[in-house]
């Protein structure tokens, strides 16, 4: 064999080991990364499990005593809903949300214009179901206490300008500014017209907290996975990897037609 022929061979089997090493250090990644994914599935899971449990166990010491009184207009069982759009809408989005909750905010950011261009046309109505997963997770009151200002801006027929306000200004996950009546108060002034003495006392009074602990009891109760929870004629809409706001706006239509 001459010695070129040696040369060349050597060089393949050099090439091929390295291959191989580079394609074990990629399996050894992959397996890593699996492993990894499925850590993160189990602690994601027991968080919400832990959520739940830390919530149906703090249901007696939330602070909230009294009736639960809900706030003007609340529609379903339990008057737990609060609807924004037409009656007459053929299509009804049902949406659990927690107003500290950063998925939630995701969810607003995407979809929020393509619900009120619905909403507005009256193909759309959407019921909204507060709760207050976080503040069971992280500790807190600011889940609670934005609900129940929210409810009272519902009272004063500025739901829908002042939820989308406190998205808006949502705080980090970590940090409880919603606890906070005096900042609550304070964005109100961004919606015309909510910021009045009515407003106020309903929010310092927390007029509707026992309200909004019952709407996160039924949350328990329904056994949803987390929040954002979104369904559209049962289907859940969040868990769906390929739902989009143009898709949404698609079934929302054809329903329409129907």
């Amino acid at each position: 064999m001459s010695e070129k022929n040696r040369e060349g061979k050597r060089n393949a089997r050099e090439r091929l080991a390295v291959e191989r090493r580079k394609q074990k250090a990629a399996d050894k990644r992959r397996r890593t990364l699996i492993v990894g994914a499925s850590v993160v599935c189990v602690l994601a899971l027991a968080t919400v499990v832990g959520v739940l449990a830390a919530n149906a166990g703090k249901s007696g010491k939330s602070g909230a005593s009294g009736p639960a009184i809900a706030p003007s207009g609340a529609t379903g069982k339990g008057a737990l809903a609060i609807p924004v759009g037409k009656d007459s809408a053929k299509s009804t989005l049902t949406v659990w949300e927690d107003f500290r909750c950063p998925a939630c905010r995701a969810f607003e950011t995407a979809y929020r214009p393509t619900i009120h261009q619905l909403v507005d046309a009256g193909q759309l109505r959407v019921e909204y179901h507060l709760v207050t997963l976080i503040d069971g997770n992280l500790g807190g009151s600011g889940s609670r206490s934005a609900a129940n200002a929210a409810a009272c801006a519902q009272d004063a027929g500025k739901f829908s300008g002042y939820h989308d306000v406190l998205y808006d200004n949502q705080p980090k996950e970590t940090q409880d500014t919603f606890a906070d009546n005096a900042k609550l108060i304070e964005l109100s002034g961004k919606v015309g017209g909510l910021d009045s003495p009515a407003f106020q006392k309903c929010v310092k009074d927390g007029t509707h907290d026992s309200w909004v602990v019952k709407s996160n009891a039924a949350f328990q109760s329904a056994r949803f996975s987390g929040t954002p929870t979104v369904l559209l004629g049962g289907k859940n809409l969040f868990e769906d990897r390929t739902m989009t706001p143009a898709k949404l706006k698609q079934m929302v239509e054809a329903a329409g037609k129907s």
